[in-house]
């Protein structure tokens, strides 16, 4: 893992770098405004600059462009593609647009930071891949609950074998998102538009984490659930998790719930379950991962500090609180001492600047398309062994 806050000495830097955001709903917003604080935290980074910003809703491309200071706006995409000017494209449309977006901007030779789960299943995330390696292109994913400075801190002490051999891990994603029976029946709840619903939403962070903290998942078993089957359809455009109420009612085609065993190459088990109806539960996203002589365990709602135990003790060992700091992962190019408090926004600007570092050096830095890829195939597996009612391996997507 890279420590460094700066880039690479003797790297081949641009000065600037042209970029356009398609899709500008939050994430959009989150892309665009964590481009505009890289010069804040990464000085000696290439500078981007906003070129265009796409979006189909009526005006909110333009409102878009006056607020940010893109140089252009437009409601069509492929006018992204076609623009010289732009060099780097933030993709944060809805997930069935990720597939044909992302081809588009890699044969168009843009390099690509696309939004997870990139697409609907595994064989999308890897057409995106392909043709970003069929153009020599960079191609970044929003996984950004691995950027968090204590995930890495986590990941590293397992590798350090401090804990004993990994045992067992859980992680959990629970969100009240969707919990209200008045949320409005966007894409997100449609199969062919939507995906997986809270696979694609959550659990697909769920599995990056796995996968980044214990290594490859062989197999697993999934059970799913709707447990809010009906919701009103908006009369207009939405943004976000809108409410609706008095429109025509339709069913919700995708899962609201999923909990899974899995097992590791390494021979460890986990558990993942995630929700986007828990009634109570705000982002509470979080993981404990056990071996034969310690634990980690990480909040996000607490995204700075580490709950840490390890001795030699076994039965009644202590847990300590840990505060993260400079040392640990990006955490110097925010604040300049353990236990100050970092956000949800800062780790959206560690994932742009590394995937410009990515596009100024030409190696990868960060979660990448492969990483997508394999998410993706962890999903795949979900639904059918959700579908079978069996355990199912993983394999590559």
């Amino acid at each position: 893992m890279d420590r460094s806050n700066g880039c690479r000495e003797g790297a081949v830097m641009v000065d600037e770098l042209g970029v356009a955001v398609v899709g500008f709903g939050w994430m959009g917003r989150v892309h665009t405004q964590a481009y505009a604080r890289l010069p804040h935290h990464y000085p000696q980074s290439p500078r981007p600059r906003l070129i265009t910003v796409a979006e189909e809703v009526p005006g909110r491309a333009e409102e878009a462009a006056e607020r940010f200071g893109f140089a252009t706006a437009t409601r069509d995409w492929r006018e992204v593609a076609a623009d010289p000017r732009v060099r780097a494209v933030s993709i944060t449309a809805p997930n069935f647009l990720h597939r044909e977006i992302g081809v588009a901007m890699a044969e168009a030779g843009k390099h690509i930071w696309i939004e997870k789960p990139v697409g609907l299943t595994a064989e999308d995330a890897r057409a995106v891949a392909d043709a970003v390696a069929k153009a020599g292109v960079q191609g970044a994913v929003g996984f950004n609950y691995r950027n968090a400075p204590a995930v890495e801190a986590a990941r590293d002490l397992i590798a350090s074998g401090e804990l004993g051999t990994v045992t067992h891990v859980r992680i959990r994603l629970f969100s009240d998102y969707a919990a209200h029976p008045d949320g409005a029946l966007t894409w997100r709840y449609e199969r062919a538009r939507g995906g997986s619903g809270v696979l694609g939403d959550l659990a697909s962070h769920g599995a990056d984490l796995a996968r980044f903290l214990l290594g490859a998942i062989t197999s697993l078993t999934a059970d799913t659930a709707v447990f809010v089957p009906e919701r009103a359809r908006p009369t207009g455009a939405t943004a976000g998790h809108a409410r609706a109420s008095g429109g025509e009612p339709g069913p919700v085609e995708n899962e609201d719930y999923v909990s899974c065993l899995l097992r590791f190459a390494s021979g460890a088990r986990g558990v993942l379950e995630a929700c986007r109806v828990s009634v109570g539960e705000q982002n509470n996203y979080g993981f404990e991962v056990h071996g034969t002589r310690g634990a980690v365990f990480w909040d996000f709602r607490r995204m700075n500090e580490l709950a840490v135990s390890r001795g030699s003790t076994y039965q009644d060992q202590p847990v300590s609180t840990v505060y993260v700091g400079p040392g640990a992962g990006e955490f110097a190019a925010f604040q300049p001492g353990a236990a100050h408090a970092m956000g949800y926004d800062d780790l959206k600007v560690i994932e742009a600047y590394r995937f410009v570092r990515s596009v100024a050096e030409g190696v990868p830095y960060g979660a990448t398309l492969g990483d997508a890829v394999a998410s993706a195939a962890v999903l795949d597996a979900m639904t059918r062994s959700a579908q079978r009612g069996s355990w199912v391996d993983v394999g590559s997507g």
